[in-house]
């Protein structure tokens, strides 16, 4: 069988036992030369020896405890550097890097940022002290780490003096973000304020309110038992307990203090969940004496645990009860499984991590990968130096990507990516293969991306980097109004709008069709022009009313009612126009509908007049005589419009309502209530109208002086054309200009019936006098009758009325003539020779039979 392995050179190296580094190059983790050098800062192992109780020499001690998570972060940002050299992102300049172990310690972590604050290119690592270090050159020029928030803070601070950048990929203090005490430290994650914030509203809805805390008693979890309690005051959750435990592992309390913590857990029977802010380890040592004493809780996780391996392959970890925890997105790492593939061919001369780890393989050779990571953590950077030899071992790659926690890999090469931007943005008009072509400080200010200004909001482009990112603007009814928003905020659609790249909300504005708009005064003044014409026309009827028009026309009184509805009709017009009030929306409706109601039942009676007069059989016109009652017929039409209004008012009553559909405006507007019973009023008008107009078209062939139906039936047929278009436009219109449609139309079908009705006779009596005497009329009957096919059509109750005495001398053709019926009227044939023979009958003979077909007109 063959055996895949590789050699691996394994050194025997002497080193002091009371501290890890003789000279500055054993210092460094690992290395690689650059015009651009990056540092970094990782907690490879996880505590640091301390063989004295109290310290007595001022050196860099051991450390112990691999931590195979930690050493991948550390090959990330390698990777990264190495795809960023191989691209055309930072064309002809080469990023280095110098990576710290920080053993999880405040101490060794200053130890390395005092190196990185030495003068660039300096013979002795030095740090110059100056009151202004514009111009000083550092030997890095940007701050990878560290992995907790404490150690973060700590160099932070020191790093302030040179305003060197500090971009950490998992330090998540909320602290952090304040930008007076670290205003150059960055980090590719987000701050625990909206982590905190996200634990207590999903324990507020998860229906828990007592809960108990476990943190460590250091910055970062002081920081996040602070911003949770505040998070969980605001959510109504109470907190039973807190408990803290020492933040190094070589603290010797630790022990005690982790199982007073389960003491109180186990006391407290009614908490059954756990928030726990604590580093890994502290996690793993208090979960694997939870599961020793069965203890069963809901445990919420903090993004520093929630997804770490040597935590979930804790024996029996299912038996502890149920982890809830939060982790940070993370992409497509294809690229980072191949470099991991490729790691035999990383040379191991200036990557002690690297050479620590094979050494580590071969001692733990025996070890399967479930045990693997126990086995590289037990031993210290001292105990394996004696131990390791040459040997030969496969690097076990399946063990590292099982190893791999993505959320901390993709935070680390977007640490990574981001300076390399900010790099690229200061070297775009400078030489930067010269490292003193720009100070650390500057690429404070440089970022991958601008920075998003008020009404635009960040879009993360097509690259992976979440500081790359597209500044879009809001769209509309979205504003922002701070930099580099990750989201717009919605407007109240209500009450409020905003344009597109809105940094505000601005206050819809209240609309109607008000008085002063230019159409409202356009529909005003044809309104006007309306009342003006019903004046002129009441003027000329009454200046004439002994003329045969005017009495043709019904007399005066009926004009006038007719005429006066007119009026109501233009008035109502006035209701739709203004500010909607609770009386206006009650009442233009109503007096509009009643108005016209009455109208066209009093242009119903005299159509139905004038068909009694020239048209019916002789039967139907007994029964429409005895029915033909214009007072009562008149106020029964009315009184039905009154009724169905009366009803609308009372029990569907119109009502003033905003519109807050439109974007800009609220639209003041009068909700009719019912649609039904508005369908129901014009429903009523037009069968009215309807019905009008099919007795004023029987009796359109009338003779002309007599024929009003013709021109009523003009009238009506404007009406029914007004109002059909009324419908789907009304219906289709929305907006302050929506009751001016109503107006439109009812001034349409208003003035087309009014002019069809009073303007001919206007005409007659104005223009052709002649034609507005009795004489010229009893003309007029004679010639239709004469050419209406040398037929005269008498209605036989007219003919019974006239010849029990007749005047005429058609006394005996009556009863001779040839009688036929054509539409159930008895035509008399009357010779036209005969009537022009025997002239006119005498004067008075036939002024009675021109009065009497007058006065049934």
């Amino acid at each position: 069988m063959a055996l895949v392995a590789l050699l691996i050179p394994c050194f025997v190296i002497s080193f002091d036992v009371t501290h890890s580094c003789q000279n500055d190059d054993n210092f460094v983790g690992a290395s690689s030369p650059g015009d651009i050098v990056i540092g970094g800062l990782f907690a490879v192992h996880g505590k640091m020896l301390h063989p004295e109780e109290h310290p007595m020499r001022p050196v860099i001690q051991n450390c112990a405890g691999f931590e195979i998570q930690v050493f991948l972060q550390t090959l990330a940002m390698i990777h990264a550097i190495e795809m960023i050299n191989n691209s055309t992102l930072l064309s002809g300049i080469k990023l280095g890097y110098e990576i710290y172990d920080t053993c999880a310690e405040v101490t060794k972590a200053m130890g390395a940022a005092l190196r990185f604050l030495a003068k660039f290119n300096a013979s002795k690592d030095t740090v110059e002290y100056k009151c202004n270090y514009s111009d000083y050159i550092p030997r890095i020029k940007a701050v990878i780490g560290s992995s907790y928030s404490e150690i973060a803070m700590a160099v932070s601070r020191l790093l302030n003096l040179q305003l060197i950048p500090l971009v950490s990929h998992a330090s998540s203090a909320e602290i952090l973000s304040d930008k007076i005490r670290f205003p150059s430290f960055l980090r590719t994650v987000p701050s625990d304020f909206y982590q905190t914030r996200a634990m207590a509203r999903l324990i507020h809805r998860s229906g828990w309110n007592w809960i108990g805390l476990i943190a460590t008693d250091d910055d970062y979890g002081r920081s996040a038992l602070e911003s949770f309690g505040i998070q969980a005051m605001a959510n109504n959750v109470c907190i039973a307990f807190k408990e803290m435990l020492p933040a190094y592992l070589s603290d010797g309390t630790i022990n005690a203090k982790v199982n007073q913590a389960l003491e109180k857990i186990v006391q407290e029977t009614r908490v059954n969940v756990i928030v726990v802010f604590l580093r890994q380890f502290h996690v793993t040592k208090l979960f694997r004496k939870a599961i020793e004493r069965n203890i069963h809780k809901i445990w919420i996780a903090s993004d520093n645990w929630s997804a770490a391996v040597k935590i979930t392959t804790i024996p029996n970890i299912k038996h502890l009860g149920t982890v809830v925890g939060f982790a940070y997105k993370s992409e497509n790492l294809s690229t980072f499984h191949d470099f991991l593939k490729t790691l035999h061919l990383q040379p191991t001369e200036n990557n002690m991590f690297l050479k620590e780890y094979s050494v580590l393989l071969s001692t733990c050779a025996h070890v399967e990968d479930q045990d693997l990571n126990k086995c590289l953590s037990n031993y210290s950077q001292e105990n394996l130096i004696y131990e390791a030899g040459m040997c030969s071992q496969s690097w076990r790659d399946d063990f590292l990507r099982a190893n791999i926690e993505p959320g901390f890999i993709q935070s680390t090469m977007l640490a990574v990516h981001a300076i390399a931007y900010a790099v690229r943005e200061q070297c775009k008009d400078r030489d930067c293969k010269n490292p003193v072509a720009f100070a650390p400080w500057e690429t404070v200010k440089s970022t991958c991306s601008r920075n998003c200004r008020p009404g635009q909001m960040k879009k993360v482009s097509a690259s992976p980097h979440t500081c790359c990112y597209e500044c879009v603007n809001c769209p509309e009814d979205h504003y922002t109004n701070q930099t580099d928003m990750d989201y717009c905020f919605l407007c109240n659609n209500k009450t409020h709008w905003s344009p597109v790249n809105s940094t505000t909300c601005y206050k819809k504005t209240v609309e109607y069709l008000s008085w002063n708009d230019w159409f409202a005064i356009l529909l005003i003044i044809l309104s006007g022009l309306g009342v003006v014409l019903i004046f002129a026309i009441s003027t000329i009827f009454t200046r004439n009313l002994a003329t045969p028009v005017v009495k043709a026309s019904g007399g005066l009184t009926v004009c006038y009612v007719i005429l006066l509805c007119h009026f109501f009709i233009f008035a109502s017009t006035g209701f739709f126009i203004g500010e909607p009030r609770e009386f206006k929306c009650k009442t233009r409706q109503a007096f509009f509908g009643i108005s016209f109601a009455l109208c066209i039942s009093c242009i119903l009676m005299k159509s139905l007049k004038i068909l009694l007069a020239f048209s019916f059989d002789p039967k139907l016109q007994n029964f429409l005589k005895c029915l033909y009652k214009p007072v009562p017929i008149v106020v029964t039409c009315t009184g039905i419009q009154v009724v169905i209004c009366t009803f609308w008012v009372i029990f569907r009553s119109p009502f003033v309502e905003q519109n807050f559909f439109i974007r800009r405006v609220i639209i003041l507007e009068c909700n009719e209530g019912s649609i039904v019973t508005f369908g129901v009023m014009l429903g009523y008008i037009a069968a009215l109208a309807f019905i009008c107009f099919i007795f004023a078209f029987k009796g359109r062939k009338l003779p002309e002086n007599y024929n009003e139906a013709k021109f009523i039936t003009f009238g009506m047929l404007i009406y029914f054309i007004a109002w059909i278009t009324f419908i789907p436009v009304y219906t289709t219109t929305f907006g302050k200009y929506r009751p001016a449609v109503e107006i439109t139309v009812i001034l349409i079908s208003n003035y087309g019936i009014l002019c069809c009705t009073f303007l001919p006779k206007c005409y007659i009596i104005l223009y052709k006098q002649e034609t507005n005497t009795k004489s010229a009329f009893l003309k007029i009957i004679y010639n239709y009758s004469s050419k209406s096919a040398g037929c005269l059509t008498v209605s036989q109750i007219s003919l019974e009325s006239n010849c029990t005495t007749p005047q005429y001398p058609i006394t005996n053709s009556c009863c001779k003539a040839e009688k036929t019926s054509v539409n159930g009227n008895c035509h008399f044939e009357v010779s036209k020779h005969s009537l022009i023979r025997e002239n006119v009958p005498p004067k008075n003979t036939a002024g009675t039979i021109s009065r009497k077909r007058l006065s049934s007109i």
